[in-house]
């Protein structure tokens, strides 16, 4: 039986957020302040990244260099997601023409193992992770933070169960617990969800300091990148 978004959506958090302990409302508010003053360095430090990015991008297919996908945030609130865009321009239109198995891999994972709407371009930004830079305006706003659960589409709540409130309940991070452990290399079929409901039910700095230093291990050696 498939899970009922509207419920989940419509969820109270409020009362959850009531019931926490002033040692995890310390641990958020120490945690919003490390997001702001992170996001905002690495916005100053790295704008001449970001515009040699741009220019690459939209060398290897004229465009829009950025694009923003819809995503549910803390509390199902929608969000919209900055990232430098990999895809061709008329990807719509060569997702059209997938085959059966292309589709169906898609629908189950959100994502495909070999997808030919990646530009060359695109392939190296999401190897390395730098076409997710743009997110740092997202955790400067507050719709992420540094850590936490990746944010997902509507969709995929189904994978979560009865337990799509709870996944719901953090605010999503530009990255987690599953990417530091494997990233695309583990996938809703081998447990993804497991771990990121694994770190809905243990934040701490502690934990986000080791997320943080295995993702940038991961992200150097390339590990999982796809």
């Amino acid at each position: 039986m498939n899970h009922n978004y509207t419920d989940t959506l419509n969820f109270d958090y409020s009362m959850a957020e009531e019931h926490q302990s002033s040692h995890h409302r310390i641990y958020l508010a120490v945690k919003r302040g490390f997001d702001i003053v992170s996001s905002l360095c690495g916005l100053i430090l790295l704008s001449p990244v970001f515009l040699l990015l741009a220019i690459i991008v939209y060398v290897g297919d004229p465009g829009p260099v950025f694009y923003a996908h819809e995503r549910l945030g803390k509390n199902g609130k929608t969000i919209r997601i900055w990232k430098f865009r990999s895809m061709y321009m008329n990807a719509d239109e060569m997702f059209e023409n997938f085959t059966k198995a292309q589709k169906e891999e898609y629908y189950r994972e959100f994502k495909l193992e070999n997808d030919p709407r990646i530009t060359p371009v695109g392939k190296f930004l999401r190897k390395s992770s730098l076409d997710e830079l743009p997110q740092l305006l997202n955790i400067l706003k507050g719709d992420l933070s540094l850590v936490g659960p990746r944010p997902i589409v509507e969709n995929e709540l189904d994978k979560y169960g009865m337990l799509a409130a709870k996944f719901l309940s953090v605010t999503p991070g530009l990255t987690g617990y599953w990417q530091a452990h494997g990233r695309n290399e583990i996938s809703y079929e081998n447990g993804r969800q497991k771990m990121e409901l694994y770190y809905v039910d243990h934040q701490s700095i502690r934990l986000d300091v080791s997320i943080i230093f295995l993702t940038f291990v991961a992200v150097f050696r390339g590990k999982g990148a796809k």
